[in-house]
Formats: structure tokens, sequence, C-alpha cells
């Protein structure tokens, strides 16, 4: 029984251990640590993270929630020490008032316990003191300045006024409890010991029938070490709950940052919005795709306030009031004016629960989340929907272009050889038609097995400013176009280095090709054919195209990027496939976006680069067409 009896008392030992420790202290229920964790949000945020307010918001709300019990608990037990301090005031002045006589030590300790309290309760310097404190040195003041303070005050007027018709035993009580709560076990026992003796003090003080009076103090006495192991035993677990809720509300916030981060960089456009269709975060991608150049305001903002969005405020106000969208989606289009229109696919997914909530509490919930908007550019579905069908395609012309060079060699060495000896002017003619379609098919096999698949290239840092001004300026004295303001070039190229991952052959060939389909279909007139590269936003740089040809049909825009779709007949059709490719080895993107027929260049080709630091200094871009 002795080994049991101690492994259970260094058990309580240690347990006891665990809360002095800060089981139920400030810093572990939301003390530095929380200022920390809020200042790596607010760091996460950044002021350009408006898009995301509305989690921020919701951390916010949810740390306000999570107000200490352990602080209110010692607020309400200093609030309600100043309430006692002036009852006990009143008390005496009542008594005075009534003809009693008073003890002068009784009235001054009760003057000197209320101007403690009610300081304590008021004064901002003296709050220090009421609030949870970690460490042995601003727990031993906090006791002093509160439980050992009433401990004192109480025993003071519970042993003057023994055997008075005011018993101010009962005041005893509220240290020994918030002791139990505030403190460890050790040390709540041990005021819960003081207040006892005290009892027990009063009691043999009194002389009147002092054996029962003992008896009475040590029942009291029991009923209060019940009364403070009961309260530790409750705060222990109030304690083990909120720090159990502390680290679910780290989570939250840990998650709800890596939600934002994912939303951020999502190619797909995501609109959170409420039974009210206000817009609580909209991510890059929807603020592209609501407007037709740049970006749309940052969130919060309504989906009526601009007549373009007529259709999708009118779609999300079904989808928020039934509670039911298509699994697929629907299209929507926008109509941005001067025959601008995108048309976007929609999807809806539900916060169910919040939303039949919010039904059903009307306008008091019409400002919380019911719905989030998914957007898709239908071209961009389209094109995504077309390259996966012509991947495989891709991969098989590859291997039949390679089965082919060894024949075309063949035919070719065997068709210049018969043109070495004489022959008649027919088989002539026919030799070099022989010749001519070697070649075509001999670049056709090239260009194939250019976007073969292989080795993964090695992205480089390359100055896209530079590099497209001095690929331009080459392509402009290959096509024999003069220059200065009569040239059908114009460009505007971005004042200093554009670091991009690209290899320069391939940027080249990529711009020579966009420029020789611009300049095919332009008019011919100045400026017909506009070249600009630009920065887009941090990570990106744009490189556009635009011609004054006529707009492409809708039938053509979907199959433009197709390999072996021409409008030529002698056209091979691989241009536009081959830059694409070309771009995804690299992380670029490119597509077709037709501008307004108002404008004088309704058609645009964009290449879009993923940024990177250049290394070294770089030359500014010079091109004499401006």
């Amino acid at each position: 029984m002795e080994p049991r009896e101690a492994d259970r008392r260094r058990a309580d030992r240690r347990r006891g251990d665990r809360r002095a420790q800060g089981g139920r202290r400030a810093d572990d229920l939301g003390g530095p640590g929380d200022d920390a964790l809020d200042s790596h949000w607010a760091a996460s945020t950044g002021p350009a993270a408006g898009d995301s307010r509305f989690l921020d918001r919701q951390v916010h709300r949810l740390r306000d929630a999570q107000d200490t019990a352990f602080a209110r608990v010692v607020r309400a037990y200093v609030a309600a020490r100043a309430a006692i301090g002036l009852s006990v005031v009143v008390v005496q002045g009542i008594g005075a008032w009534s003809g009693q006589r008073q003890p002068e030590w009784t009235v001054l300790v009760a003057l000197v316990y209320a101007t403690q309290a009610i300081s304590l309760w008021l004064l901002p310097r003296l709050g220090a003191l009421a609030e949870p404190a970690s460490g042995s040195g601003p727990l031993r003041r906090q006791w002093l300045s509160t439980i050992g303070v009433d401990v004192l005050a109480f025993s003071v007027l519970h042993l003057l006024e023994v055997g008075a018709s005011f018993n101010f035993a009962a005041l005893l009580v509220l240290p020994v409890l918030m002791a139990g709560v505030l403190t460890s076990r050790l040390r709540a026992l041990g005021t819960t010991a003081g207040v006892t003796l005290v009892l027990l003090a009063g009691a043999w003080r009194s002389g009147i029938d002092s054996p029962t009076l003992m008896l009475q103090s040590g029942l009291a006495g029991m009923g209060l070490f019940v009364i403070a192991l009961l309260a530790s035993e409750l705060a222990g677990r109030l304690s083990r709950e909120e720090i159990a809720a502390r680290g679910s509300l780290q989570l939250a916030r840990q998650q709800a940052q890596l939600n934002r981060l994912v939303i951020e960089e999502m190619v797909d456009g995501v609109l959170v919005v409420d039974r009210a269709l206000q817009v609580r975060a909209a991510n890059p991608a929807a603020r592209a795709l609501l407007v037709d150049q740049g970006l749309s305001p940052p969130a919060p903002f309504a989906l009526d306030q601009q007549p373009a969005w007529a259709t999708l405020w009118q779609a999300a106000q079904q989808a928020v009031q039934s509670g039911q969208w298509p699994e697929a989606g629907q299209d929507v289009a926008l109509a941005f004016g001067q025959g601008h229109t995108r048309t976007l696919r929609l999807r809806v997914r539900f916060m169910r629960a919040r939303a039949l909530d919010a039904a059903r509490a009307g306008d008091a919930a019409q400002s919380e989340p019911a719905a989030v908007l998914l957007l898709e550019d239908l071209r961009t579905l389209q094109a995504r929907i077309r390259q996966e069908k012509l991947a495989a395609m891709g991969r098989v012309s590859a291997g039949i272009a390679h089965e082919i060079r060894n024949p075309l060699a063949a035919i070719a060495q065997a068709n210049a050889l018969l043109m070495e000896d004489a022959l008649p002017p027919a088989q002539q003619q026919l030799a070099a038609i022989v010749a001519d379609n070697v070649q075509r098919l001999k670049r056709l096999v090239d260009d194939v097995m250019e976007v073969a698949p292989g080795t993964a290239p090695e992205p480089q840092a390359v100055d896209a400013a530079a590099s497209v001004a001095r690929a331009a300026g080459e392509w402009a004295r290959t096509q024999g176009l003069a220059m200065g303001p009569a040239s059908p070039l114009r460009a505007e190229l971005h004042e200093g280095p554009l670091g991009v991952d690209f290899d320069p052959e391939h940027l080249r060939r990529v711009l020579v090709n966009l420029l020789d389909n611009a300049l095919r279909h332009a008019s011919g007139a100045p400026g017909s054919v506009f070249l600009r590269v630009a920065p887009q936003g941090e990570r990106h740089v744009a490189l556009s195209v635009l011609s004054d040809g006529a707009p492409i049909a809708p039938e053509v825009e979907r199959r433009l990027f197709e390999p072996f779709f021409s409008t030529r007949s002698r056209g091979t059709g691989l241009g536009l496939y081959i830059c694409r490719e070309l771009c995804e080895r690299y992380g670029a993107s490119i597509e077709y976006r037709p501008r307004p027929t108002a404008e004088r260049l309704c058609n645009e080709f964009v290449v879009r680069m993923r940024r990177t630091p250049l290394s070294g200094a770089a030359s500014a871009p010079t091109l004499p067409l401006a």
C-alpha cells in the first residue's frame, strides 16, 4: 500500500506542477504566442490581400470570442471585490446611523479594504495586477493584491466582530474559491488551511459554548477544503478545453492562410458571395474575368454595380435563392460594350448550412457567405479540352514524322541523282516538282520534330524586352519593312529589363510566327501591326501582338491551335501549334483575344510568361520602329 500511496502523491504533485506552470495562465490561453501569430497572419496577408479580408475578419472574430475564461473570471472577481468592499462600508455606515456603536478598528479595516478593492478595479496602472499572471513573481504579486488582501481583511473583520450580530465569516469563502480557480492546488489548499485556522481561532476567541463552535468551525473548514478542490478540478478542466480551443484556432488560421494562397494561385475565378449578392472575396483570376482589361476593384463589391455583370448577377441570384445549380455549370455572357463580349462557364458551390440558416434568419444573416461562384473563360475551357484531345495526336504525329525522315531522305537523294543527268524538259519539270515537295515535307517533318516529346528544356533567364526588340528588328529587315512612322509595325516596349523563363531562340521563333501571321492578315497601313511587351503583375510578363485584320470567325478561332489546320492552301497548319507547345515547355501560355470591333486593332495574341530575376546588367531594348 505504501508504494501505491507514494505513486499517487507523486502524480498529484505532477498535476499540481503542470497547473502551477501555466495550465491556466494567460500565456497558454492567449498571450504573446497569439500576438506573434496575429503578426504573422497580418504579414502574410499584406495590403494586397484585399480579396481575402473576410478570412482575416473571421479569424479575428474567433480570437475575440476566445477571450480566456480565466481572464473573465479575474475581471469578475476584481469587480466583485470592489462591490463587497463598498457594501461593507455601507453596512458600517447604516449601523452607525441606526445607533449601533461600531469599533474603530472595524471601520478602519473596512475603509482600507474598500479603497484597495475599488482602486484595483478602476485604476489602469493597477489593472495589470488583476490580469492572469505567468511566472512566480507576477503570480505572487497577483495573489497578494487580491486573494491575500481578502484573506487578511476578512480574517481581521471576522476576529474583531466575533460574537457580534454581523458575521464576516461567510466572506472568507470568496478567497478560498478564487484560490482554487486561479492558483495551483498546493497554494489553494494552503490558503484554505489558513482560512480554517482563522475560523477555529474565532471560535476559540468567542469563549461561548466553545466546543460546539469549534466543531462547527471544523466542519466549515472541511467544506472550504471541498470547495477549493472542486474549484481546482473545474478550473483544470476549463484550462484543458481552452488550450484545445486555442490549438484548434491556430490550425484554423493556418488552414485559412493555406486556403488563401491556393485561391490566389487558382487559374479559375473564385467569388464568395452572400445572400445579398455582395462579393466578400475575389481572387485575381476572377477580377480579370469581370472586366475587359486589367483587374476589377478588390472585394467587397456588389454584383449589380456594373451593367456588364447583369447576366452574372441574375444567374447568381437564381442560384442563391433556389439553392440549386447544374453540376456541370451554365454559360453566362458578359457584354462590356463596343461589341466586346466574354462567355464564362459558371459553377456554383453552396455553403449549405450557412445558406439555410440565412434563409431562416432573414436580414440578420444576409452578410454571411452563402455560395462560391467558380468562373472560367469558355474559350480557355474549350482550349484545354482540345489540348487534351490533341496531346495524343501530337505524339503520334511526331512518331510518324520520325519514320518519314529516312524514306524522305532517300527520295531526295534519288531525285538529286536524276537531276544530275541530262533529262528532257518534261522530266526536268517533274523532278523539280518532286524536289519542291520534298523540301516542303522536310520542313513539315522538322516542325513536327521540333515539338516532339523529349528531354525537358532547361529554362534560363532571358531579358524579354531586349530579346523581343532584337528579334522584331531582324524580322522587320527580313520582311523589307520601311523604318519610321510609315512602317506597318509599331512597338511599345517596357523601359528596362524584364527577366522571363524562356529560351532566346524559342522566344524568337514564337514572336516571328506571330508577326508573320499578323502581317499576313493586316492591311499593311502604318501601324497595322502593334507589338507590346509589358509586365503583368509581379509574377508575369505579357507579350502582345495585335493587327487590324478582319476579326477571326468563331469556327476558325476554335481550331487556331490545332495541328495541321490552316486557312491557306499551302500552309502546314503547325505555326500556332508549335508556338503553343514551345510556350508550355517553359510554363508560359498563349491565347487569342478578340478585341472590340470598334477598335482598329481587333485581333490580339497574348503570350504570358513567368517572370524571373536577371543576373547582371541587361541592356535596354532598342527598336527603331516607334
